[in-house]
């Protein structure tokens, strides 16, 4: 709705300029102003019979339509003015008008039925009773007669059903049914929305109910993880108590015998010395042997670095939520650790050993995890510069895969040590054989099937022929009556060469090499 008039300057200004556009603000719609400006737009005629219905009601006065003078009591509904006490009596004594219904104003307003007449915005006082069907507009009797002279107008009474029933058709059929699905829909985006905002009120109080939960079940856990470290630090705490206890009486025991040694050594005389001689000798052995020793002492001391904290391991579930963080108190015993495997025993020059390091608690239970300090050295006993490197995989679990090649054959000492102590029964004695010597030849069941009954076939087995054969052959005399090798004669597939041995055996006629050749 735009209110005003344009100035001749603003119409020249449109003419040159883009046309300018307004947007209802009931509708939303963009609207191009015509070159009159905004009093070039359709009026709103309802809009000014609610105006004009809405000043009646309030009880103002309204003026007569024909002489502009006297308040308006009367109105003629055929017509569509507001008249006068005189121009209402006139109005009657006219032959023209003497047929219209004049109506009180008061009762019309009463019964609402009040409404402006619509006039001509060219010729003032004309009302549009006319339709140029040529121009699809109406018009005043003065305009048909100048400005439509040439078309065809007609009464508005005479052509109002026709348009009237075009834009109901297309309200009837059209628009009215999508009025009832655009309804239904928007009725369904509302209870949506209701839902929606209900669903996310029940969403955000289980939410909270989970989060107050969770935070229960998280501080109950806390207690419980502080409950933990307060007993093992009781315990602990015990336990240093007694070694405490244990090393005050032993450092007593050794004081008392070596203050009395020492002083029967300064003070006696040979006589004493030798008078006091068993007792005294007595006592220091027995302190010697028995005594409480700190560096074979079989409780370790513990600063509290053995107990830990992990943050992400998981610690199951309490009440049905899982949570994490658990209190370590397992530490590594290193003289409860034990290495398993062929390889900490037996190795081949040139071929890689292997075993297993287990690192356990002071109970023996195989630690959970992995982490510790593991040193593995293997060191040649005769030659104390030849050292075989080694490989510690950490596997996570508290166990640990060592690996080594070791390149010179003899006897090595294997070192195994955790956190700067010998795992038990470390050092360990591996043996290292020479490397294995290869097979040269084919592992067949004998020379005349492998060489497809060639008589210069050779085996290197005791066994012969007759008929100019030189290998061997089912069921004759010296086959070994299985499959070997026709290198050394080894009925062994997987197996070292025994070419050199064979070779070494005093008068056998088969100490040459013989072997077939493909």
């Amino acid at each position: 709705t735009v209110s005003g008039s344009l100035t001749e300057g603003q119409r020249k200004q449109m003419g040159e300029r883009r046309p300018a556009t307004v947007l209802c603000p009931q509708c939303d719609a963009e609207v191009e102003l015509p070159a009159a400006g905004a009093d070039g737009l359709s009026t709103d005629h309802l809009a000014l019979d609610e105006v004009f219905r809405e000043s009646l009601l309030r009880g103002g006065g309204v003026p007569c339509d024909l002489c502009g003078e006297g308040d308006a009591g009367r109105r003629c509904e055929v017509c569509c003015v507001n008249l006068c006490e005189f121009c209402s009596q006139a109005h009657r004594r006219q032959k023209r008008t003497s047929s219209h219904s004049i109506q009180s104003v008061q009762d019309l307003k009463a019964q609402g039925r009040l409404s402006r007449p619509v006039l001509c915005s060219l010729h003032p006082g004309q009302e549009l009773r006319l339709f140029c069907e040529t121009c699809d507009q109406p018009v005043c009797l003065e305009c048909s007669a100048t400005f439509h002279r040439e078309h065809h107008c007609c009464p508005t009474h005479d052509v109002i059903d026709g348009h009237g029933d075009s834009i109901r058709e297309l309200v009837t059929r059209g628009l009215r049914p999508r009025l009832g699905r655009l309804e239904e829909a928007l009725r369904t985006v509302e209870l949506s929305q209701d839902a929606l905002q209900a669903r996310s009120e029940a969403l955000a109080g289980e939410v909270r109910a989970f989060a107050r939960s969770y935070a229960s079940v998280v501080e109950a856990h806390c207690c419980g993880l502080l409950q933990r470290l307060e007993d093992l630090r009781l315990q602990r705490r015990n336990q240093l108590h007694l070694q405490r206890a244990q090393l005050q009486q032993a450092l007593a025991d050794v004081r008392g015998g070596v203050d009395f040694a020492e002083r029967l050594l300064t003070c006696g005389s040979d006589a004493e010395i030798l008078s006091a001689k068993g007792v005294t000798l007595r006592r220091l052995t027995s302190l010697l042997q028995s005594s409480y020793d700190p560096h074979h002492a079989t409780t370790v001391l513990d600063d509290g670095h053995s107990v830990c904290f992990l943050p992400l391991e998981n610690a199951g579930q309490v009440e049905g939520f899982p949570v994490v963080g658990v209190v370590h108190a397992k530490t590594t015993d290193p003289s409860r650790c034990t290495v398993q495997g062929e390889g900490v025993q037996n190795g081949r020059e040139g071929q890689q050993g292997q075993f297993t390091l287990v690192c356990r608690d002071s109970a023996g239970e195989q630690m959970a995890r992995g982490g510790d300090a593991v040193l593995v050295t293997i060191v040649h006993k005769d030659r104390k510069d030849c050292m075989v490197e080694t490989t510690v995989a950490d596997s996570g679990d508290g166990s640990y895969a060592v690996s080594y090649t070791p390149v010179v054959p003899g006897s090595y000492s294997v070192l195994v040590c955790v956190k700067a102590q010998h795992v038990k029964g470390s050092p360990f004695t591996l043996s290292v054989k020479k490397k294995l010597r290869r097979h040269g030849g084919i592992f067949h069941c004998c020379s005349f099937c492998s060489s497809g009954g060639a008589k210069e076939a050779q085996c290197g087995c005791p066994g012969t022929m007759p008929g100019g054969f030189q290998g061997c052959g089912h069921g004759h005399k010296g086959h070994p009556g299985k499959p070997h090798w026709s290198c050394c004669g080894s009925a062994v597939e997987a197996s070292e060469c025994l070419l050199s041995t064979a070779r070494m055996v005093l008068g056998s006629p088969h100490g040459r090499l013989r072997t077939v050749e493909l």
